[in-house]
């Protein structure tokens, strides 16, 4: 068991040194990364391997933070980060505010480094969206024209702080279809905005990461800003499904814009990751997860 455990608390702790990222010993429980682990480990066992010598070897300790060795740089760098994060969040509430009008959007949910609370100056805002099944092309199309009349929408060299639209879903396919431990990661840290009974639905439907993280817990959105609707955004929202909530239209949208990412060369880019269809649009031509996992096995095979 310890010896495992040991091994685990390494594998998590190498894993996020890879994304520049410290971790308090809750943390290290709270994704603790195994893939053989037959339930899940104590926060109290955890925190006793912590002071094991199987795990000091490589580890040390500072300000409440764990950390491979030679890398104490990071707590400061979090500690910052953190506040960056925080300033950014706010960002995407303002404009998540204006978001929850736009006709078939059921939820908004921060993902990235500012929902794990590690974006530096120069990070965009990445979020999930989730539309009502059915209407995927045509509540894409609405929110991505809203973000850009707001000035808020990534494209080009415009970057920092700017909504980067790549992951839609819809209510009927709430399941992440790439299932490795960076996705799993990148999930288990995602912070809801808006749409909450959504959210719940989205945790529980993404049951998998438990495979990556056994301490995984769904339903943890007690004590998190999320927004509601008001009498009067659901009426707005209402009226605009009456107003676009039409077959054709929806067909056309889909034509359009699978024919345009089809033309797309970033589409056919070396590892990229293109899904275009009724339950996903998702745009990933550079997409981290095969580099990270690329290296998180080579220095797992060089522990091991």
């Amino acid at each position: 068991m310890e010896r495992v455990l040991s091994r685990n608390i390494l594998s998590t702790l190498i894993y996020y040194d890879l994304l520049d990222y410290p971790l308090t010993s809750f943390e290290i429980w709270r994704y603790l990364l195994s893939r053989n682990a037959e339930s899940e480990v104590s926060l109290v066992d955890v925190v006793k391997e912590l002071e094991g010598e199987e795990v000091k070897k490589y580890t040390e300790e500072y300000q409440g933070y764990y950390f491979l060795k030679g890398r104490k740089d990071l707590v400061e760098q979090r500690l910052e980060r953190n506040k960056i994060s925080e300033k950014k969040f706010k960002k995407i509430l303002k404009i998540a505010k204006w978001l929850r009008l736009v006709p078939f959007v059921r939820m908004i949910a921060v993902t990235g480094t500012v929902a794990m609370k590690n974006a530096d100056k120069k990070s965009d805002l990445d979020l999930l969206i989730v539309l009502k099944q059915g209407r995927i092309f045509i509540g894409r199309t609405l929110v991505t024209l809203l973000t850009h009349l707001l000035g808020a929408r990534r494209y080009g060299e415009k970057i920092t702080d700017r909504i980067c639209l790549n992951y839609f879903i819809t209510t009927g396919s709430l399941e992440i279809e790439l299932k490795d431990v960076f996705s799993a990661s990148e999930y288990a840290f995602a912070r809801p905005v808006y749409g909450k009974e959504t959210f719940k639905k989205f945790q529980k439907a993404n049951g998998w990461i438990k495979d990556f993280m056994p301490n995984y817990q769904v339903d943890e959105t007690e004590g998190m800003k999320i927004l509601g609707d008001s009498w009067v955004v659901g009426a707005v929202r209402d009226f605009g499904e009456v107003i676009f909530g039409f077959d054709f239209l929806e067909s056309w949208l889909k034509g359009w814009q699978t024919e345009r990412i089809a033309r797309d060369p970033r589409t056919h880019r070396d590892g990229s990751i293109i899904m275009a269809d009724e339950n996903s649009l998702v745009f990933l031509p550079e997409p981290r997860s095969p580099e990270i996992g690329r290296r998180f096995e080579e220095r797992m095979a060089r522990l091991d």
